[in-house]
């Protein structure tokens, strides 16, 4: 069954979620309860969200920000978008800080029970299946890296690698450099750039990795940055992505109030959902890719450039 035919299956409760979702009192309001619901459950579990936004709130980050921002920077149109219930999007602090501690909630269900070891339980199997393929990258590019999660647990697997992180949002990357610091023989770069667009040198990666980015963006944006991933692979390299499984039996049956609540914070979900991946990644000069579930709800995508 194909993305397309997933997203079909999901008919009038989309179309409906896409009504509600467009009247902006409701859309706020459904926002709020999804970032409610976040915060209480992470503080169920143990993570102290609240605790950890106030700490990092207390630290005078005009250094951080300084030194990593590019003021030369243009932000694509869909970036400046209300996501994960910030009205500002991922271009706030408060994302920034509370970001690690979202990741343990929303991951905490993967697998029977609640646990706040979801997060890392998920990264390791993704991680399993790059390992599976033999890969031995020299130097590694995590596209979309956020805070430096998925950017330090892959130099924990490839500690001869060495890693370079690239994000559009300054904060998550001054966090990601504060975070770096704090961990010892962790020496990895941190790039502000658009994913499709680095600026970074051609074949200068044998791995390119992108980690819970993809559901983030329109088609538009998905096919430029495989488009720059081709790019910036050696001969043989590799672009791996880890993210929602649009096949996953999990959304097919997903309530429609828990799909609002989804849709309101990934503003780009019907559109990842329906992309072609396999097809865009071969259109891009890779092999055809593997495609391994490694979670009830994510899947795993392997694509080694064509010869």
């Amino acid at each position: 069954m194909t993305a397309t035919s997933t997203t079909n299956q999901l008919g009038l409760a989309s179309r409906l979620v896409n009504g509600i979702l467009a009247i902006k009192p409701l859309a706020n309001f459904a926002k709020y309860r999804a970032r409610k619901m976040m915060i209480d459950r992470a503080e169920a579990l143990g993570v102290p969200w609240r605790e950890n936004v106030r700490q990092l709130s207390q630290r005078n980050w005009d250094a951080e920000i300084a030194a990593i921002t590019n003021p030369q920077l243009q932000y694509p149109d869909y970036y400046l978008r209300s996501f994960h219930a910030y009205e500002q999007g991922n271009l706030s602090w408060e994302a920034a800080w509370e970001v690690e501690s979202a990741a343990y909630a929303v991951h905490s269900t993967i697998w029977s029970g609640k646990s706040a070891n979801g997060d890392p339980q998920l990264r390791q199997s993704y991680h399993q299946v790059i390992q599976a393929q033999s890969i031995q990258p020299q130097d590694i590019l995590d596209i979309g890296c956020s805070v430096g999660m998925s950017t330090m647990a892959l130099q924990e697997i490839y500690p001869q690698a060495q890693l370079t992180g690239v994000d559009l949002s300054p904060y998550f990357l001054a966090v990601a450099q504060y975070r770096c610091q704090k961990q010892p023989n962790k020496e990895i770069k941190w790039l502000h750039a658009a994913a499709e667009a680095t600026g970074l040198t051609e074949a200068s990666f044998d791995l390119v990795s992108a980690c819970l980015l993809f559901h983030e963006l329109p088609q538009t944006a998905a096919q430029a940055i495989i488009t720059e991933a081709r790019r910036l692979l050696r001969p043989g390299g590799y672009l791996t992505i880890m993210d929602m499984n649009p096949q996953s039996e999990v959304y097919k049956k997903m309530p429609p109030y828990v799909l609002t609540l989804l849709k309101s914070t990934e503003p780009y979900l019907d559109q990842y959902f329906s992309l072609d991946i396999s097809q865009t990644l071969v259109d891009q000069g890779f092999n055809v890719p593997k495609i391994i579930p490694n979670s009830p709800r994510h899947r795993t995508i392997v694509a080694q450039v064509a010869n």
